[in-house]
């Protein structure tokens, strides 16, 4: 006799679900500021994959720390979970943000999401040109295909506004550089950041509290999936390209199931059903607060989000640090 597959509840694994984050987060207590990109990285996954465990789910990620022979933990297809409960896909990142953590510079995060089997794209470990805004614009208000320039441009008529009162977030890099170039000429601003895309992205579904209005540029494809996730719960559009530097990557691609090699993603192409996503800051954030230390206690927030609902929720956790220290 066969049993039914018990359903995707979203509503009662999201206090789980944030509960994972709070766990990857609070394990870098103790390595912020201090230098060590490979021991906080090291922390949050342990940390993480531990309270995933504990979380009655089918689970496989979909998007971790990489392939199998790369990474010894939540690599890319590691079964999580007790093995009880709904089927899930999860896409993480335990520490969104090594270098930010290891020099204690802003937007550090520990992000996961999880959805029904199937919703999330396998994304394999290349790079993907990124481009978003925030809500309430039409689809195709910015392509890909247009220049940096044109972004700038129609995101500034659909808003009603001057390019000079456009913010442009995009990561720091020297590939990077022409299109900083060209996005300068048209008078908007640039807010240069040095990691964190995900958290970058994020920014964009908020202009009122981070300033941000676009995001653009080329990072890591995963990364996008997860930004995805997180727009299809807080709003917005983003468009993915997957760039691949030599055919080892595109090999990737093929083994991940992507057999065409120049689509353009959409958000709902990226995340095709509903998920939950929850980041809680490590370091103080545009988005979120960084953990707080106190003699007797670490308190940590995580913002939670459902992209069923729409509903955003905010959360603080204060621990006694006997308990973090055990």
């Amino acid at each position: 006799m066969t049993h039914p597959v018990p359903e995707f509840h979203d509503r009662m694994l999201s206090l789980g679900l944030a509960r994972v984050s709070e766990a990857a987060a609070i394990a870098c207590t103790d390595l912020i500021g201090r230098g060590d990109e490979k021991a906080a990285d090291q922390a949050a996954v342990d940390a993480m994959r531990r309270q995933l465990n504990q979380l009655e789910i089918r689970g496989v990620v979909v998007i971790g720390e990489g392939e199998r022979d790369e990474a010894p933990m939540l690599y890319i297809g590691e079964e999580v979970g007790t093995g009880e409960g709904p089927e899930v896909d999860i896409a993480l990142d335990p520490l969104e943000g090594t270098t930010l953590t290891a020099k204690d510079m802003p937007n550090a995060l520990a992000v996961i999401a999880m959805g029904p089997r199937g919703t999330m794209l396998h994304a394999p470990d290349v790079y993907m040109e990124k481009l978003a805004i925030g809500p309430g614009f039409k689809p195709g208000t910015v392509t890909l295909a247009m220049s940096p320039a044109e972004r700038v441009s129609a995101l500034a008529a659909a808003k009603g506004c001057s390019v000079t009162d456009i913010t442009v977030c995009v990561l720091e890099r020297p590939r990077h550089e022409e299109m900083i170039a060209e996005i300068r000429s048209t008078g908007a601003a640039i807010r240069l950041i040095t990691d964190g895309d995900v958290a970058g992205v994020m920014h964009c579904a908020q202009p009122e509290v981070t300033g941000i209005d676009m995001y653009m540029g080329s990072g890591g494809a995963p990364e996008g999936v997860l930004a995805a996730a997180a727009l299809k719960c807080m709003g917005g559009q983003i468009y993915g390209k997957l760039l691949f530097r030599n055919d080892d990557e595109k090999a990737r691609a093929k083994k991940a199931g992507i057999t065409n090699l120049d689509r353009v993603y959409t958000r709902d192409d990226m995340v095709t059903g509903d998920v939950i996503f929850s980041a809680t800051g490590v370091t103080d954030g545009s988005l979120v607060p960084g953990l707080k230390r106190e003699p007797e206690h670490i308190t940590a927030e995580t913002i939670l989000m459902r992209s069923k609902t729409g509903s955003v929720r905010r959360m603080i956790y204060r621990n006694p640090m006997s308990q973090i220290r055990k």
